[in-house]
């Protein structure tokens, strides 16, 4: 099947053709709701600007957003400390490997919680989110790493974490 110049161009011709429109798609719908998204011309993710959900714009509140995004709002998102952003806030959405239904069921979804986070705001301060503690694990190598580099201030990997229903 590789070998077959034919098919192999107008299969990356078409690849490419649905992950542009699949990334249009995503971004446009992100944008309804006031979440702005980097520019990019393809590729396989996207990266959405959440920090003005931050309450305070530290790494320490980018994980507890993603904490809530992923026990609450059930979206496999990774934080974008896990990829060294400078500024926390940024989320990295991957979309490559959903179907249509699947991305409208996402957008839905981020849809209702910037709705709730904007009536929360509105509304006086309640008890705060308490649920299942996540956190990023560090392989005992990277720990090693972490003592001997002078990069030891940056960020482990991105964390891959599934949100079931």
């Amino acid at each position: 099947m590789l070998s077959d110049d034919a098919f192999t161009t107008s299969f990356l011709k078409e690849s490419a053709k649905r992950l542009s429109e699949r990334r249009r798609a995503f971004t446009v719908g992100l944008a309804r709701v006031g979440i702005r998204c980097l520019e990019g011309n393809a590729g396989l993710f996207c990266w959405m600007d959440l920090s003005p959900m931050l309450k305070e714009p530290t790494a320490h509140e980018e994980l507890t957003l993603w904490r809530v995004i992923v026990n609450e709002v059930k979206l496999n998102v990774s934080p974008g400390t896990s990829f060294h952003c400078a500024e926390p806030g940024w989320f990295r959405v991957c979309f490559a490997n959903i179907d249509d239904e699947t991305m409208e069921v996402a957008l839905r979804r981020i849809r209702e919680f910037v709705g709730r986070a904007n009536l929360a705001e509105a509304q006086p301060k309640k008890k705060s989110w308490q649920g299942p503690r996540l956190r990023l694990s560090l392989s005992k190598r990277f720990e090693d790493l972490s003592v001997m580099s002078p990069h030891h201030l940056l960020s482990p990997h991105s964390p891959l974490v599934k949100a079931a229903n």
